[in-house]
């Protein structure tokens, strides 16, 4: 059985990091740390891995909750994002179910079109527009796929398995903290 492990040893979030990143440039800013000091410790937080790694670069800093001592927040909205409404429905399950299934497309179309235009100036040709190719058969699927879905409720479905893995997630940190405690 494995023994669990202790805070100083759990990996770190790039919220962690930045937060570490924003006390050491308030010390920069108050004159306890100088430029170079700042950049070495800046470097460490941002490679840093574990939770103890990055205390080991406020210890010697005043006025700061070490990251051992804190304890993992829940962000305020995140509970009330996955709420549902009193007949078990969510309310904005299908705008961003549609985000979801939608952004990677749009995204990619995006880049794609705009390699094809910043190439078409480079050229002063408006050359064939290739990016249709990529865009198209993607997108006749997703419009397959997104009408189905709506025919089929799946929005509703897909926000229950959201506010499920959202409310595993809070559940599992609220252990670290309470094993914190």
């Amino acid at each position: 059985m494995l023994e669990r492990m202790g805070r100083e040893e759990m990996r770190a979030a790039d919220a962690d990091r930045e937060m570490v990143a924003e006390r050491l440039r308030t010390a920069l800013n108050e004159g306890r740390i100088d430029l170079a000091e700042f950049d070495e410790r800046l470097q460490r937080a941002y490679g840093a891995k574990t939770y103890g790694e990055l205390d080991g670069l406020l210890t010697d800093l005043p006025g700061v909750t070490p990251p051992s001592a804190q304890q993992l927040a829940v962000p305020a909205d995140s509970a009330v994002e996955w709420a549902p409404r009193p007949d078990g429905r969510y309310p904005t399950a299908t705008r961003r179910w549609l985000a979801e299934n939608w952004t990677p497309w749009a995204a990619t179309f995006g880049i794609t079109s705009t390699v094809w235009a910043v190439s078409a100036v480079a050229q002063a040709d408006l050359t064939y527009f290739w990016p249709a190719w990529v865009g198209g058969p993607w997108g006749a699927v997703l419009v397959v796929g997104t009408i189905a879905g709506l025919v089929n409720g799946e929005p509703q479905r897909w926000a229950a398995k959201q506010a499920r893995k959202e409310a595993r997630r809070r559940e599992k940190a609220r252990e670290i903290r309470d094993d914190d405690e």
